[in-house]
């Protein structure tokens, strides 16, 4: 799907706030004299003093071995070319927040005012005792081929210039994978490569290595093919250069086993791809628009395997999917550089992992079919978790193979662990319920559609393609409010009570038949539907809409007891519950229940576990839970223990296949090491718990405030767990994106329900 982006959106992205995308945070404690002292003067001699002696110390005392540095000079920055250091710094942040969402490294981006390639690295060589690693960017060809091999040659710290070997990497795993489908030799294919900068020249190497003939190779340009005979070539370009009598694209595409695009949209026309080989290769990488569009391409033959750049076509070449594992896997073990070895072993295992069996997480976060290796997936989604446990270590042994790792591990099992706990994989959890959203939308009823904020949250909710907005309210007051903020939104359905006597009177019918032996009048009952929680709680129920949202602007209380009424609780569930996930520090919780229940029983905290383990698991998790009091396994008598203990043993009666234990205090159940050392027997020593259930409302609704608010956690929720039909309460004064969050994971209920 291709995501409509606005100018003002993305201004407002980079400027509201804190400028920017990025923060230093510290990671020690200063919240006293003591701590100053520590971390500054006079504390800070003793680690000086130790790496002084030894500067491999700096690994130990620093945070240098995690510290990659973005630098640029801005001669070529994305598609908009020489724009300077000041203008390319939105996209050196914008790589740092990429290595720090998928690998866990932090970044200080770097914009140098220096076009003179000798100055560049002299700069950046003398920055070696600040960082663990180099990622060059947005240099422009050829200066960038110069300033690389000469920063490998002369620093002990990895270096890679990503426009580089980024897009060589991942087409090369690509191009592995699709060989194997079509059934064609890597040695024996013809092929073709429109466009003469950086990355195609990495390109052309990368598959050199892995046995595609030199002489089998055309290159062109802008001029056509690249030919001996040309006057003035530039080295890179005259290393790939050609006897053959070929002159344009067109000569070259005779015959081509495959096409790799690195140039212009549209260049690439159809009788040039039906002059291909048998079962052609077409990797068009042009963006936004290919050097021929997918649905083009695919209508010509039926033997073509493809891949774009693109998100909204199968198969798309990311850079994501490699740059930042192999940072990760090169600083782990202090490698002194990135060889050909290291990028090798990345290809094969980026390869490999798309042929593997794909989880059920990844299916979800891309559509509702399983993806498995074929034309239409032979290159990994960039929101597989597995990426990092696959090409991290892969990359890491190759360095120490190679003799370029300083550092080498040994324990593989424990650095795979160690690979998601860093990275913290569940950071991925929105992005991945946001794309099984978009792979069915499904009806959204927003209870509060004349609030500018719910309609800006609509209107990204329509760009991304997450639901199918129904906005209740005000019509005269809704319609307002998207002409004065010029939203595209005037073709999505309104609907206004008021304004819908007959829907009015028809709803107030049934909710008056379930609830008369209630004490509720028909009167009552009419006067409630005016209320939009009531009447849009009852398109739910009619099978009007396929979801609810509401609380932005009203109590709890308010929103939930409409829903209750009338859509109620799923069969053979006695309450419902709210759901919190708290993403912290790479680490995923969830925590039950923090908004319905004021002091449960230990059979309501059991009803409780249920609905939360189901919960738990449509994120994509399996449960591992802690009941949680202020008494560790009887080590204080009370009436909360005793509930919790209660809970746990009747959890564990109706649940025998969960993971349960408690009672337990919250320090504990979340300290691996205080678990094992202090009670080895629990079944959540071996592993921490991710689900928390709270012995009542206090307890639960005050952890996630203070986590939320002085803990700097991610919060996403309430998710309400038991109701019948998807209703989704939003916590007052949500941001418009946690009100995105909040629809994608109502559409993401629908669809299970």
């Amino acid at each position: 799907m291709s995501i409509k982006v606005r100018r003002e959106d993305a201004l407002n992205y980079h400027s509201q706030g804190k400028p920017g995308k990025i923060e230093v945070v510290p990671t020690k404690a200063l919240g006293s004299q003591l701590d100053l002292a520590l971390a500054y003067s006079p504390g800070v001699a003793e680690p000086c003093k130790d790496i002084a002696e030894n500067k491999e110390n700096v690994y130990k005392y620093t945070a240098k071995g995690n510290l990659v540095a973005v630098i640029s000079n801005g001669t070529a920055v994305l598609g908009l070319g020489n724009i300077g250091p000041e203008a390319s710094k939105p996209v050196m942040e914008g790589k740092g927040v990429l290595f720090k969402k998928f690998a866990g490294i932090d970044v200080f981006d770097l914009e140098i005012d220096c076009n003179d390639p000798e100055e560049f690295i002299k700069i950046v060589k003398s920055l070696e005792p600040t960082f663990g690693g180099i990622n060059l960017e947005d240099i422009k060809a050829p200066e960038c081929f110069l300033i690389e091999e000469a920063l490998r040659k002369e620093m002990n710290i990895p270096v890679m210039h990503d426009d580089q070997h980024g897009t060589a990497i991942i087409t090369s795993a690509g191009l592995l994978n699709a060989l194997e489908l079509v059934g064609k030799k890597i040695e024996d294919i013809k092929v073709v490569v429109n466009g003469a900068g950086a990355s195609a020249n990495s390109c052309i190497k990368l598959y050199i290595s892995l046995g595609v003939s030199r002489k089998n190779i055309i290159m062109l340009d802008s001029k056509g093919v690249i030919r001996r005979d040309r006057e003035n070539l530039d080295p890179s370009k005259a290393e790939f250069a050609t006897d053959k009598d070929l002159h344009t694209l067109a000569d070259a595409m005779k015959g081509a086993d495959m096409f790799l695009g690195l140039s212009i949209a549209d260049v690439l026309e159809a009788e040039m791809v039906k002059s291909m080989a048998p079962n052609p290769i077409i990797f068009a990488l042009a963006n936004p628009n290919p050097e021929i569009s997918y649905e083009l391409a695919m209508s010509l033959r039926d033997d073509i395997i493809m891949a774009t750049g693109r998100s909204d076509h199968p198969n798309q070449v990311n850079n994501v999917l490699g740059f930042p594992y192999i940072f990760r896997g090169a600083l782990d073990v202090r490698a002194h550089s990135i060889n050909e070895e290291m990028k090798l072993a990345a290809v094969h295992a980026i390869a490999d992992l798309a042929k593997q069996t794909v989880p059920e997480t990844v299916n979800q976060a891309y559509s509702d079919q399983n993806l498995t290796f074929g034309k239409s997936y032979f290159i990994p989604k960039p929101l597989d978790p597995r990426l990092i446990t696959a090409i991290s270590p892969a990359v890491a042994k190759a360095a120490m193979d190679s003799g370029v790792a300083k550092h080498p591990i040994e324990d593989w099992l424990q650095y795979q662990i160690e690979l998601q706990e860093r990275l913290g994989i569940d950071i991925k959890l929105m992005s991945s319920m946001i794309r099984s959203a978009q792979s069915n939308p499904k009806r959204v009823i927003f209870g509060e559609a004349d609030n500018l904020k719910v309609l800006k949250a609509v209107q990204v909710i329509r760009d991304e393609n997450i639901a199918k907005p129904i906005l209740l309210g005000n019509a005269e007051a809704i319609r307002q409010k998207i002409k004065e903020n010029q939203l595209d939104l005037l073709d999505c359905e309104i609907i206004d009570p008021k304004e819908s006597p007959e829907k009015v009177e028809e709803y107030a019918q049934a909710l008056y038949e379930k609830r008369q032996r209630k004490g509720l009048t028909l009167y009552d009952a009419q006067k409630r539907m005016l209320d939009r929680n009531y009447f849009g709680a009852m398109m739910l129920e009619k099978g009007e809409a396929d979801a609810f949202i509401s609380g932005l602007t009203k109590n709890y209380p308010q929103v939930i007891r409409p829903a209750l009424e009338i859509v109620g609780t799923q069969p053979g569930v006695n309450l419902v519950a709210g759901m919190y996930v708290i993403i912290s520090e790479g680490r995923t919780l969830f925590i039950a229940d923090a908004t319905v229940n004021t002091d449960p029983s230990a059979e309501d905290l059991v009803d409780i576990i249920g609905i939360a383990r189901e919960g738990v698991q449509a994120f994509g998790f399996e449960p591992r839970m802690a009941v949680l009091s202020y008494s560790n396994f009887g080590s204080s008598r009370g009436a909360s223990p005793t509930k919790t203990k209660k809970a746990v043993e009747l959890a564990k009666k109706r649940f025998p296949d969960l993971v349960i234990d408690g009672e337990i205090q919250a320090n504990v159940a979340l300290s691996q090491e205080l678990l094992r050392e202090n009670y080895s027997f629990s079944t959540l020593a071996d592993k921490a718990p991710n689900t928390l259930i709270f012995p009542n409302l206090d307890a639960g609704n005050i952890a996630y405030k203070l986590l939320q608010e002085i803990g700097g956690a991610e919060t996403i929720g309430p998710v309400l767990l038991g109701m019948n039909k998807p209703v989704h309460i939003l916590q007052l004064g949500s941001s418009v994106r946690e009100i995105v969050n909040m629809v994608a994971i109502a559409v993401v209920d629908a669809q299970r329900k």
